[in-house]
Parts: C-alpha cells; structure tokens; sequence
C-alpha cells in the first residue's frame, strides 16, 4: 500500500481531476493504455475494482494495493503527461502549475527508498536480447515488492553477468562452470593487474566468493527455480543488495578499465 496522507491524496485528485469519476482526459481504454505502459501492470485487473469501478475508483484501488515506488512511477507519468499538455497549449499551464510541482514532490518522496539499492546496475553486458528481458522481469518483481519471487532469475542473470566478465578478459571457463566459480576467475585476474587497492577491498571480493557458493544453494533450494518453500522476505532483500553492490563495484573497475584502455589507445597515436 502507498503511504500517501490525506492532503497528498487530495492533491494528486485534484491535478487528475478524478472528483468526477475521471483521470485527466483518458478514454477507458487510454487509460488502461497508458497505465500499463508506465508499470507494466493491468488497471481493469480485479484486485483494483474500487467501489463504483470508474477509472477514478480504479486508480484509488490501485494506490491502496501498490508499493510506494510503483504508485510513485505511475504519478512521475501523470506529471509527464500533463507537462507535454501544457507545453503545446492543450491545457492551460497556471490553471494547475501548484498542484504539478507539488504532485513532482510526491512523486520523489515514493521513488526514492527503492526495496533494493542500486536496482539500476542490473542492465546487461551484452547485447543478448534474453538478457535484457530477465533484466527486465527482475525489475518488475522488486517493483511489485516481490524480491523472493525474482531469486532465481536474479541467479540466472548474475551468471551471465559474470561469465560475460571472464568471457571480456579472456579467461577460459566451462559452460556448467558454477557461479562462485566464474568469480573467483573474474577476482584472480582483478588481484593479478593490480586493479584493487587496498586489502580489505581484496577481503571483502574474495568472500563474496563464497556468498556467490551460497547463492547457488538457495537458488536451488529456496527459490522458484524448483518446488521449494522460498525464501522470505527480509533475507531476500538482504541477498539482492548484496548483490546490486557488488555489481556496482564492478561496474566501477570495468569503467576503469576501459578509461586505462581508452588512454593507452590516443597515447600508441603517432603524434
């Protein structure tokens, strides 16, 4: 459920105008359109009927099931919808301006304490057209506050992730090599180049060795990948911030790596 107070539920019913039964200017089905487009989710789904059962209702059904960040993405949508109104003169701009720039500061209040920590560095490290859409499916279970429901594709993607790794340094593996596997490879070359600095920064990659080891026991044994009793909530969430950190670090020495690479490049120009 989002948690919005009473006048921050007055003023985005306001700037919708929803106190007819109305969202802004939405046919039944621009609205259902538009509200899946910028969530991914069905408004005419059951679970949203609301009272009268108007888009109006269905939005106040809506805002009472989901998550602060996904009533957040929907209302930062809303506000982009109105901005384009009123900057080709469709609408008129003073008329609602207030309860605009109001609505944007709720619209930062939801989106910005994320379940899950630096959910943007899950994006692919090559081009293959499966792995942006397990990129994606993850996205959208940690939007819906499901982290327990994505374990085993989050799983899935870190193995590809890492094997992308070894695969960019040249470093030989096996197609059913295991996950802790792959890393520790990824780690040994990190360590050989001289590209960690500090040995706690070297402790800390050489247990997430291990944390990878027992990545793979509960992907296999507490997550939907098989028949289990999956894993709860907390230690879920714990689990995905564990890994989008570590990712994130990488990230950071890939785009050093590339930075040194770029360097030596202009620096072998013969002038």
């Amino acid at each position: 459920m989002a948690e919005l107070s009473y006048i921050e539920k007055a003023n985005i019913e306001a700037f919708l105008g929803m106190k007819s039964g109305y969202v802004m200017d939405f046919s039944d089905r621009t609205f259902g359109e538009f509200v899946g487009e910028a969530t991914g989710l069905d408004i005419f789904a059951e679970k949203y009927h609301y009272d009268s059962n108007s888009k109006a209702n269905r939005l106040r059904g809506f805002m009472k099931i989901e998550t602060n960040y996904v009533v957040g993405k929907l209302l930062g949508h809303f506000c982009d919808y109105w901005l384009s109104k009123a900057q080709t003169n469709q609408i008129y701009w003073s008329a609602d301006e207030k309860l605009y720039t109001e609505c944007l500061r709720i619209v930062e209040r939801l989106t910005k304490n994320n379940i899950v920590e630096h959910l943007d560095v899950l994006k692919p490290n090559s081009n293959a057209k499966d792995f942006e859409l397990l990129a994606k499916s993850i996205k959208e279970s940690i939007e819906k506050n499901e982290p327990e429901a994505a374990l085993d594709r989050l799983h899935t993607f870190v193995i590809k992730y890492v094997r992308q790794l070894c695969d960019n340094h040249g470093l030989r593996h096996e197609r059913d090599e295991p996950l802790h596997s792959l890393f520790g490879k990824y780690v040994k070359k990190l360590l050989n180049d001289k590209l960690i600095d500090s040995i706690m920064a070297e402790k800390i990659l050489r247990f997430s060795i291990n944390v990878l080891d027992a990545f793979n026991d509960v992907r296999n044994n507490k997550s939907l990948a098989h028949d289990n009793p999956v894993l709860n909530y907390h230690e879920s969430i714990l689990i995905f911030n564990n890994i989008t950190n570590t990712i994130r670090f990488i990230e950071t020495i890939q785009n050093q790596i590339s930075k040194q690479s770029t360097q030596t490049d202009w620096n072998e120009l013969p002038f």
